[in-house]
């Protein structure tokens, strides 16, 4: 396709933020423009698919106003649905809580997304890379050639690497601390609790993070790793992690005899917060370019298309003049803000007893299956506050 020479808002990024940023703007009778740089709208996949069910995250993001295709999600891109959390500690002592949710496919539900943005009335140009942005103006190359095409606005969700945000100097992420490594492969052949999510916990295995077994549905899984490298024994990868567990966990390792792989996942998790500002001039950054994710699971869906859908909105009102871009800041805090910077507090106090497997499977065996789940949410109970810094003075 040959785009107009001018729109609107220009979304860079098909994600699930992106999409829902272009389909709320587009509702709003804006003129937008999609592109993403992927030939194939969701492949490669780069994270996992694990969404609780609409209930769930009206509780998880009580002050959100949440998109409707959260709660319409297609048959077809659900692979399976799951009840059950359940964490085991590094002294392999399960802990459990229930949470219905759903495992998504992530490359017809992200298509689902584009798509549902495109009836809105967005333009979608797929194959289509930004390569810089001055002023008003987006210069992108691709299947479709060359251009540079003008916008009143710009909407980076273009993951944790942001161009957009990199331009507007908006985020600075050299820390590592602050930045996770997600590898996930997805098995067939595997034999597994099909109706639980579980995490497991350790520094031989995921040091900074944890590993997953996340059911497909019959004998089908996904198993990962998330690591940070300031935590990683050195010249140890993320590979040789997942590999620990696949073969050598004594708990998970059994459950993947005889399984094949056939998929290899990897991403970048931002997992250090949003930066102090996520607008500048006519840029916006929403998803994971913002930080946009709940930062001691890692899960960065319902949050991004929160995000998504505030910058779409706001972009059309500041078109139409009825509101002005920087209202974004406030109003995207004001709905999901509190549950992003309170979970990665929660994520600095486990920090600290990450590093020894003995205070980790203490801290665990102290903390409720009800206080596991308010941190899951983003939240901090009194009492797991106090139980975490006493753990950390007395590991100090």
């Amino acid at each position: 396709m040959t785009p107009e020479e001018s729109y609107d808002i220009i979304v860079i990024g098909a994600g699930p933020a992106g999409s829902t940023a272009a389909m709320y703007a587009a509702r709003s009778d804006a003129s937008v423009l999609l592109i993403d740089k992927k030939k194939d709208i969701g492949t490669p996949i780069q994270c996992g698919g694990f969404l609780p069910c609409y209930e769930e995250l009206e509780e998880l993001l009580p002050g959100a106003d949440l998109p409707d295709t959260l709660k319409d999600i297609p048959k077809s891109c659900i692979h399976t649905s799951t009840r059950i959390h359940r964490f085991i500690a590094p002294n392999l002592e399960p802990k459990e809580f229930e949470v219905p949710a759903n495992v998504l496919d992530r490359s017809r539900f992200d298509k689902h997304l584009a798509r549902e943005a495109a009836r809105a009335g967005a333009e979608l140009m797929i194959g289509t890379r930004a390569d810089s942005i001055e002023g008003d103006g987006v210069s992108v190359r691709g299947i479709h050639g060359e251009f540079t095409i003008k916008a009143k606005v710009i909407i980076g969700a273009d993951g944790p690497t942001s161009l957009v945000a990199k331009t507007a100097g908006l985020i600075d992420r050299n820390d590592e601390m602050g930045r996770a490594v997600a590898l996930e492969y997805e098995l067939t052949g595997v034999d597994i609790d099909s109706e639980a999510v579980e995490m497991f916990f350790g520094r031989d295995y995921a040091p900074g993070g944890y590993a997953w077994i996340i059911s497909q549905g019959g004998d089908t899984a996904n198993i990962g790793v998330g690591i940070r490298q300031p935590l990683c024994e050195k010249g140890i990868s993320a590979q040789d992690y997942l590999h620990r567990f696949m073969y050598e966990h004594p708990r998970a390792a059994p459950m993947f005899e005889g399984a094949g792989i056939t998929a290899v996942i990897s991403g970048i998790v931002p997992v250090g917060g949003a930066p102090p500002e996520t607008v500048k001039g006519n840029i916006m950054i929403c998803g994971d370019a913002a930080g946009h994710l709940i930062a001691t699971n890692g899960g960065g869906i319902p949050t991004a298309m929160v995000g998504g859908k505030v910058a779409g909105e706001t972009a059309a009102g500041a078109v139409s003049g009825t509101c002005t871009l920087s209202d974004y800041e406030h109003r995207w805090r004001e709905q999901i803000g509190l549950e992003i910077s309170t979970s990665v507090y929660v994520k600095k106090l486990m920090d600290g007893l990450m590093r020894s497997d003995p205070m980790m499977s203490t801290a665990m065996k102290m903390i409720t299956p009800d206080q596991m789940k308010a941190m899951q949410r983003g939240r901090l109970p009194e009492p797991v506050k106090k139980i975490l810094k006493s753990l950390n003075a007395g590991f100090g």
